[in-house]
């Protein structure tokens, strides 16, 4: 694939056509659900949720998320070819969710996974737009994979 110049003077991520086409899958598989986490935030019943990015090449994903989440966290297949899923942590903060993606990169890790990624994304408040959410974690997969962080967990905070 050929970069263009205009694209090497930008400070910030490009998104390409996969890019946008995994956006509109997370957009389609996610929404809805975070709209429910907001609903349960408004009223009281959780503080805040992490929602997670997770891909690795060569290895049983979907498995090792499966057994390793909670029964409140929720597993989305966003591209099976890729081996793309997302999950959200439902009433989870930074340290939980930190401690579950290091739990899942050591599983990935063992079972010899290639280019493991692990995005995550705490929200605190209501206040953000469900699209924004799901544009800031894929913007930060892509410059996770364009930084070659594999093998990192890459974790942000939205107030």
């Amino acid at each position: 694939m050929i970069t263009r110049e205009n694209e090497l003077r930008r400070g910030n991520i490009r998104f390409g056509g996969e890019d946008i086409a995994l956006a509109a899958k997370m957009l389609d598989a996610i929404s809805t659900t975070i709209e429910i986490v907001y609903y349960l935030m408004n009223r009281g019943e959780e503080r805040s949720f992490v929602v997670m990015l997770v891909s690795a090449q060569e290895c049983e994903v979907k498995e090792i998320l499966e057994s390793q989440k909670r029964n409140t966290d929720i597993l989305f297949e966003i591209d099976k070819e890729k081996s793309i899923y997302a999950i959200i942590c439902q009433d989870t903060k930074i340290d939980g969710g930190f401690h579950f993606g290091d739990r899942v990169m050591r599983y990935l890790k063992h079972n010899n996974a290639k280019e493991p990624y692990c995005i995550e994304l705490e929200v605190r408040a209501t206040t953000h737009d469900i699209k924004y959410i799901i544009f800031r974690l894929i913007e930060t997969y892509i410059a996770a994979q364009q930084q070659k962080s594999s093998g990192e967990i890459i974790f942000k905070t939205l107030y």
